[in-house]
């Protein structure tokens, strides 16, 4: 295999493997049922999709359908290894790259290849249900971080690939939200994270574990409300590299003063 899996699960009928980019630790993730896989945000750099697209062959395993948790330039990508499989996402999130796929583009950078540039964004809204048979996936979408952010719940083997929220190395990120709107996607994500044995975010590390999912969604609300409150948090993750001024960029975001 060209890159490490952690293969949170490794049943008989359904394996979810998780790899991690050199870059802003983004995860990708791909649930496998049978032959036929459905990979969500692949990412980062051109080595690594093409790895990406390399090991699932490698595995016997054709892409049935990509899902794009949001209209970030590094959730959208895709490379045509991977196959022609339809590539979703929320209605929202359809609409935002659909409007703004040069943008997005441009966002990744002068050097990003042409051909996977054109691949970018090409995504279109999810119907009801994907072509896919099992195992059942379930979208939860709001309006937290980005407009139509959607995560994805998978109820029998209890796992939550979160987009990005509850990270274990960024600060909940108010960028395109309101404090309202992310408010009610801490909410909306609350019952599912008491259920999940498996947490995914598309930035940092897997969390194993009821406790360890749970942990996530408690960090998350005690930041939010510390923000909210014009209280500085007390948040290992504000050391870690860009978190402090995305620290600012939330307070004034949020439209508050410190304390």
């Amino acid at each position: 295999m060209d890159r490490a899996w952690q293969w949170v699960v490794d049943g008989p009928a359904v394996r979810v493997g998780v790899t991690t980019s050199r870059r802003d630790l983004t995860t990708s993730t791909v649930v496998i049922a049978g032959h036929r896989a459905l990979l969500i945000d692949p990412a980062w750099d051109p080595d690594e999709l093409a790895g990406i697209a390399a090991d699932l062959r490698r595995l016997g395993v054709t892409v049935a359908a990509g899902f794009a948790t949001h209209a970030h330039h590094d959730h959208v990508l895709w490379h045509p290894g991977l196959g022609p499989g339809p590539r979703f996402a929320s209605p929202a999130v359809a609409a935002v790259c659909a409007r703004d796929r040069d943008g997005i583009v441009r966002r990744l950078g002068p050097d990003w290849p042409a051909d996977l540039g054109d691949l970018a964004g090409r995504v279109q809204p999810v119907p009801e249900r994907l072509p896919w048979a099992d195992p059942d996936v379930r979208f939860i979408t709001h309006d937290a971080h980005a407009p139509g952010h959607t995560a994805l719940w998978l109820p029998s083997p209890g796992v939550l690939a979160a987009g990005d929220m509850l990270s274990d190395v960024e600060l909940p990120l108010l960028e395109e939200s309101t404090t309202a709107q992310y408010a009610d996607g801490l909410a909306q994500l609350r019952p599912l994270v008491d259920r999940a044995a498996v947490l995914i975010p598309g930035h940092g590390h897997v969390a194993i574990g009821p406790d360890a999912a749970r942990s996530r969604w408690i960090a998350d609300r005690a930041y939010f409300h510390a923000l909210l409150a014009g209280r500085e948090p007390v948040d290992p993750r504000l050391a870690n590299p860009g978190m402090a001024q995305a620290h600012d960029e939330n307070r004034a975001a949020a439209g508050v003063q410190p304390r």
